[in-house]
């Protein structure tokens, strides 16, 4: 007797790897969040507990060579999880769009996916305790009907949900179409991160 697992769903998980870089993106990020007034007010009208630049600024990495920097060390990141995707690609993927984020404490965001890409991930860049983990959605979740619920000890493969507790510099890929969700923050101060697109 044998048991395949099939059809899976990959998540990368790496550093950074430049702890400098990651203090001045902290500053970057914080100064968009006082600069950016159509951000600001983007995330008030749509009920974002903090500031986004999702909706306001889309040039990022020509504005801040900070930004830049990272573009380059995620581009890396991207290929290597590309590869192991086993993606069959017409050249390599390219960055699409790219956004901070600055959680204030209750915070949240609801699941969803990012349409219109292929790789999405996220780069943590400050994340007080407490800052709320990134929990991924088993695709099949909605066709396992009359599935029973699976025990305390099951193994990761097998869960309905993955949480994944984030820290300073990580950086997380995944397929674009994997619905994910940030659970509420009951840090005391800001949880910073910085999410990308990318596409063929």
């Amino acid at each position: 007797m044998s048991v395949r697992q099939l059809f899976a769903t990959p998540l990368y998980e790496g550093e950074l790897g430049d702890s400098a870089l990651l203090d001045e993106l902290a500053d970057a990020c914080r100064g968009l969040a006082v600069d950016d007034r159509a951000g600001r007010g983007w995330s008030k009208e749509h009920g974002y507990r903090g500031y986004t630049s999702y909706a306001s600024l889309n040039d990022l990495p020509l504005r801040d060579p900070r930004f830049a920097d990272l573009v380059k060390l995620l581009d890396k990141h991207v290929a290597r999880f590309a590869s192991e995707c086993a993606f069959q690609l017409r050249g390599k993927l390219k960055l699409d769009s790219l956004w901070v984020n600055v959680l204030k404490p209750g915070g949240a965001h609801s699941g969803h996916i990012h349409p219109h890409s292929a790789v999405s991930g996220t780069i943590y860049i400050g994340v007080p305790p407490g800052s709320g983990a990134i929990r991924f959605e088993d695709p099949r979740l909605a066709m396992l009907m009359a599935a029973p619920q699976r025990r305390d000890d099951a193994p990761e493969p097998l869960l309905p949900f993955v949480h994944v507790e984030p820290q300073p510099g990580m950086v997380l890929l995944w397929e674009s179409w994997l619905r994910h969700e940030v659970m509420p923050s009951a840090a005391r101060g800001e949880r910073i991160s910085i999410s990308f697109n990318y596409r063929q």
